[in-house]
């Protein structure tokens, strides 16, 4: 069960020092697995590729794509009310991206520079979906919304197949609503590998986004160079801040919410006061026994969970910055005095209802967020994360030759002759 833990400067950072480790283990025993995975799949693509699809889904489907007929009967024939909040859930993701996005620009000065800016989706990416009992349509939702909207030329989409050798239904419908352009039946680091390298069957994308187990995060990490990945994901994580006036049922809800994705997930809560903190603790212990993902809970909160009692609100703030964790609850009296003094989360949830799994599914903002202390310096998945930007440069012969003495100057200070000669050989006919 989640251990209680005082803040007294040592005990606090010793437990959050537990924390940021508890992944590096099992990275160094899969890195050597996927490392041959994906020589394998650049080597002999296709067929190595469904080997691997037979070896570890169980079947590998005659064809490796998915139909469109197939995707677009996925939407006709689901539930419509799923298929209506799936559609409620799109407007409210579709709305809060569209704000995010940039226009190219033109700076025109009077000396006739031309200065500029392009920007523009990329031509390819490719979006990981997990199957089977981790199947996410919201992931469908919230890594190929934005890409639309960044104007990306073509979302193809890998998914494992099922023992039947189907795709999840639900993943399809998702994909049908999102728009997606290519689905294929195909998991794990092989399809990553397929993905960044290009095989027979799948083609070659230019970013690969999307959530998967430690194979498919190790097989991310090693290929990024080769292609763009939206970041290098670790365990789910929340932290809850909390004061007297939160609900301690509220609270165990929502750190139960996150300890049942996975062993390694951490979920920790922050008080000021010890009461709250132990009601919490009895609450996760009363409703986990009805949740059905009880064994994976238990490792979770045993593992990596943690009532911590600080001695102010404030010292909550540090810590919570220190830790800056994935997604972050401010379930305090006054929530929005907080924001400005948060600097490090992936997403912040504040008051007492607006829970984290509004955020996975509905609100609009992206779910697909830095973990492992990594808010520190990356940022949620957006409509910049599909974009390249290209900037532009005119000079008349005027406006160089105004500004070539300080080019010269600065070129010369490098040790850069032949930088420096490019701008004098415009001017000076003796140059070289």
């Amino acid at each position: 069960m989640m251990r209680l833990t005082y803040a007294n400067g040592k005990d606090e950072y010793e437990l959050l020092g537990q924390l940021r480790d508890r992944g590096e283990a099992v990275d160094k025993k899969v890195s050597e697995a996927v490392a041959g995975i994906i020589g394998d799949v650049r080597a002999r693509g296709d067929e190595a590729l469904r080997e691997y699809t037979a070896r570890f889904d169980g079947y590998c489907p005659e064809d490796l794509e998915v139909s469109r007929d197939e995707i677009n009967d996925a939407l006709s024939s689901a539930d419509p009310e799923y298929v209506q909040a799936l559609l409620s859930a799109q407007e409210n993701i579709t709305e809060f991206h569209t704000r995010q996005k940039h226009q190219s620009f033109v700076d025109m000065k009077a000396n006739g520079v031309i200065l500029g800016q392009r920007v523009r989706g990329l031509h390819r990416v490719g979006l990981y979906v997990p199957g089977g009992t981790a199947a996410y349509p919201s992931s469908v939702l919230m890594n190929a919304i934005p890409a639309k909207i960044a104007g990306v030329g073509e979302i193809v989409m890998v998914t494992p197949p099922g023992r039947d050798g189907k795709p999840n239904p639900d993943i399809l419908l998702a994909a049908a609503i999102c728009g997606v352009d290519r689905v294929f039946l195909v998991g794990g680091a092989q399809a990553v590998a397929a993905l960044a390298f290009g095989t027979g069957t799948v083609p070659r994308v230019d970013k690969i986004v999307g959530p998967g187990n430690i194979y498919v995060a190790t097989a991310k990490k090693l290929l990024y160079g080769t292609v763009d990945i939206d970041m290098i994901a670790g365990p789910s994580e929340i932290l809850v801040m909390a004061d007297r006036s939160a609900n301690p049922r509220y609270l165990a809800a929502d750190l139960l919410s996150q300890a049942e994705h996975d062993p390694l997930a951490s979920a920790i809560l922050l008080t000021t006061d010890e009461e709250i903190a132990r009601e919490t603790i009895a609450e996760l212990g009363r409703q986990k026994a009805a949740l059905s993902r009880e064994a994976i809970i238990d490792q979770s909160l045993s593992g990596y969970g943690a009532a911590i009692v600080c001695r102010s609100c404030s010292e909550m703030v540090e810590l919570a910055n220190l830790i800056a964790p994935e997604h972050l609850e401010v379930v305090c009296e006054n929530p929005m005095e907080y924001v400005g003094k948060l600097d490090n989360a992936g997403s912040i949830f504040l008051g007492q209802y607006a829970p984290e799994p509004l955020g996975d599914y509905f609100a609009g903002p992206n779910h697909v967020l830095p973990t492992s202390g990594t808010a520190r310096f990356f940022s949620p998945l957006s409509v910049d994360s599909f974009v390249k930007r290209s900037s532009f440069i005119y000079y008349t012969r005027e406006a160089l030759e105004e500004a070539k003495e300080d080019i010269v100057r600065i070129a010369n200070s490098e040790g850069l002759s032949a930088h420096a000669n490019s701008i004098t050989v415009r001017f000076d006919e003796q140059a070289l």
